[in-house]
């Protein structure tokens, strides 16, 4: 497990990766150049929650102290032997992000981008080691979640994928390892049937509550594909899908129920109303 670890992003995915490496045991610096003080209230409720359950290191207390919260990339910690990138899925703000924090970390450590569907290969172009480099691609919620997909780019080096492998396993938790290609194994498949189940709603084959329920006891799914997409955020899901339309073809095309959603502002659970009502 590494001693010491950078997150970029203070959202919901980077809080949660921040907090299962802090209860892991590990120092973690936040970068959040918003809401520092929700940031750092986003990872001390999930650790509160963790020591609940029993899921620390050590007493909720002595995790909190290796919690900080800084604004800037530039202030990430120089030792950090990882550093994750989790801010939104677009390549101009990613590829900055992560060329700043490679001027601030040692040349032994590893960085790694949560994108859920860009190309790692695409990003690590502009770094100086991109052998150094690969996608760690967390679930929402990062906690709950039992997977990692780590995504290999060709010149990721085999021993960084082996160290990541490591890590993943440290945070009790199974990797996934794919080849760098649009959409990953995971999204590339679960935006498609997400998609599907987004057209027979705008078609009327069934309500929301139907088809979810359809995929949950039908096919046992743990989450409805309706469900998941107003946990993932619409508009996540949306320019997620946008992009692999790009790549992929028509197949992958945003039906117009998802764009007016969005629109509306019907992002899914962190605004309160998505395909379902999460009051």
């Amino acid at each position: 497990m590494p001693k010491t670890v950078g997150v970029i992003g203070g959202g919901l995915m980077g809080a949660g990766i921040a907090q299962v490496f802090v209860a892991a045991g590990a120092e973690v610096s936040v970068v959040e150049t918003g809401d520092a003080t929700a940031a750092r209230q986003r990872v001390a409720d999930g650790l509160a929650k963790a020591a609940e359950r029993g899921k620390l290191a050590d007493a909720l207390d002595a995790a909190l102290t290796r919690v900080s919260v800084v604004d800037d990339v530039s202030a990430l910690p120089p030792a950090a032997e990882l550093v994750v990138e989790a801010v939104p899925e677009v390549p101009a703000l990613k590829v900055d992000v992560l060329t700043k924090a490679e001027q601030v970390i040692g040349e032994h450590a590893v960085l790694a981008s949560n994108t859920s569907s860009l190309s790692i290969a695409g990003l690590g172009s502009a770094l100086r080691r991109p052998d150094r480099f690969l996608g760690l691609h967390f679930f929402n919620p990062v906690p709950a979640s039992g997977l990692v997909e780590i995504v290999t780019a060709p010149g990721t080096a085999a021993g960084v994928i082996e160290q990541a492998r490591g890590w993943v396993r440290g945070l009790d938790k199974t990797d996934v390892v794919v080849r760098d290609s649009p959409g990953f194994a995971t999204s590339r498949l679960g935006v498609l049937l997400g998609l599907e189940a987004i057209r027979m709603l705008e078609e009327g084959v069934a309500d929301a509550e139907a088809i979810d329920t359809a995929m949950e006891l039908g096919y046992r799914h743990p989450m409805g594909p309706l469900r998941s997409t107003d946990l993932v955020g619409l508009d996540v899901r949306l320019a997620i899908a946008e992009y692999l339309h790009a790549t992929l073809g028509d197949r992958f095309a945003p039906p117009q129920l998802l764009r007016d959603k969005v629109a509306d502002g019907q992002l899914g659970r962190k605004t309160g109303q998505g395909f379902h009502r999460w009051a």
